[in-house]
C-alpha cells in the first residue's frame, strides 16, 4: 500500500471542494464511531460495531454514486457510506439508541442494519452475505425496467466465503447486471484471520469465474477507492455489467463492543496497522498540498465535535418505541397481504 498522492488529483474529476467534503465526512464518521464506542462502554446503547479504519473505503466509494438515482445495500460497518447517502449523525445515533424515531427500523433492528426508502438504502438481512443476492435482485429489476440505477453492495471478506455471495455474483455475471460488489477486506472475520478465510489470498480474482472484472484497491486511500468505484459505476451504467472491488484495510478496533480482539491478535500488530490509519493520512496529504491548514482542521474538528454532541443529546432525549407497537409491521394490517 502506497501513501495518499494528491499531486494530480484533478485527473480523478474531483476538485478541492470535493476532497475537503470527503475529509469532513471522514471526520464526522470517525467522531461518530468513537462516540458510539463510548456510549456502549457507559451502557447507554446495547451494542456497537466499529468501522474505524474503513472510512476511506466507505466514503471514497460513496462519492462515486448518485444517491438520488442509485441504491445501496451497505453492510454493518458502513457508517461513512450511509452518512454520504443522506443520513445524519442524529439518525444513526437514534438507531444506536434503538429509539422510536430511528429512520432505519424504528428501533427494531440491531445496530448496523441500515435502511430507508428516502435514502435509497435497502435494509439488509442479518445473515452475513445475504445482502449480495438481494442487491443482484434489485439490479436485475432496474435492468428489466430500463432504469439508470446502479446498485452498491458491501460485505466483509468473511462473508465472501458464504454461498450467498457466490450465488449473487454468479447471477449478476450471467445477466450482466448494474451492480458494484465491494468486499471490505479488513483482515479479520471476527477472530478468523484472512489467511484462514480466503484460499489463494485474493477475493478480487474470484470475479474472473463470474465473467466480470475484479480489482484490488488500497482501502486506506479514498482517492484510489473513488477512482476504482467510479470506473465500476460508469461501466455498470453503460450496461457493461458488474465489477468486484476488493478494498484492503485493517480493522483497528474489536469486532464489536463485546469482543476482546487481543485474544486472537497482538497489540503490536494493531499498532503497526495504525500507521496506515486513513484519517490522519488523508489530512496529512491535504496539508501537504496546501488544500487544508492546521487552523482550518482545528476549526473543523471542533465543529464536528459540537455536531456529534448535539446529535447525542437529541438521540438520548428521543422517545423509546411504545411496547404496544412491538408487532407493528410484523403481520399484515387490516387483513391486507
Amino acid at each position: 500500500m502506497q501513501g495518499i498522492d494528491l499531486t494530480n488529483f484533478e485527473r480523478t474529476g474531483l476538485n478541492a471542494d470535493r476532497l475537503l467534503a470527503m475529509y469532513r465526512m471522514m471526520v464526522v464518521t470517525r467522531q461518530l464511531d468513537e462516540r458510539m464506542i463510548l456510549l456502549h462502554r457507559m451502557s447507554k446503547v446495547p451494542f456497537v460495531v466499529s468501522g474505524i479504519g474503513q472510512e476511506a473505503a466507505q466514503i471514497g466509494a460513496a462519492f462515486a454514486f448518485d444517491p438520488k438515482v442509485d441504491y445501496a445495500f451497505p453492510y454493518y460497518r458502513d457508517y461513512g457510506f450511509v452518512l454520504a447517502f443522506g443520513q445524519t449523525p442524529t439518525d444513526i445515533l437514534l438507531h444506536s439508541f434503538a429509539k422510536a424515531d430511528d429512520p432505519n427500523s424504528g428501533g427494531r433492528q440491531m445496530v448496523g442494519h441500515f435502511g430507508g426508502k428516502r435514502f435509497h438504502i435497502v435494509s439488509q438481512s442479518s445473515p452475513t452475505g445475504s445482502q449480495v443476492p438481494q442487491a443482484a435482485g434489485l439490479a436485475y429489476a432496474a435492468k428489466l425496467r430500463g432504469e439508470p440505477a446502479v446498485v452498491y453492495v458491501s460485505f466483509g471478506e468473511g462473508a465472501s466465503s458464504q454461498g450467498d455471495c457466490h450465488e449473487g455474483m454468479n447471477f449478476a455475471g450471467i445477466h450482466q447486471l448494474p451492480v458494484v460488489f465491494i468486499c471490505m477486506n479488513n483482515q479479520y472475520a471476527l477472530s478468523t484471520p484472512v489467511s484462514l478465510q480466503v484460499a489463494g489470498g485474493s477475493i478480487a480474482e474470484r470475479a474472473a469465474g463470474y465473467g466480470f472484472p475484479g480489482v484490488t484497491v488500497d482501502g486506506t486511500d479514498p482517492i484510489a477507492m473513488y477512482e476504482a468505484t467510479r470506473t465500476a459505476v460508469e461501466r455498470a451504467r453503460r450496461g457493461e455489467g458488474p465489477t468486484l472491488i476488493e478494498a484492503k484495510m485493517y480493522r483497528l478496533k474489536a469486532h464489536s463492543g463485546d469482543d476482546d480482539h487481543l485474544r486472537y491478535r497482538k497489540q503490536e500488530e494493531v499498532d503497526e496497522a495504525s500507521t496506515r490509519d486513513p484519517l490522519p493520512m488523508f489530512r496529512d496529504a491535504l496539508l501537504h498540498e496546501n488544500l487544508l491548514t492546521l487552523e482550518q482542521d482545528a476549526i473543523l474538528q471542533a465543529e464536528v465535535a459540537e455536531l456529534i454532541q448535539e446529535a447525542t443529546e437529541a438521540a438520548d432525549r428521543a422517545p423509546n418505541p411504545r411496547p404496544e407497537d412491538a408487532l407493528l409491521h410484523v403481520y399484515a394490517q387490516g387483513g391486507v397481504m
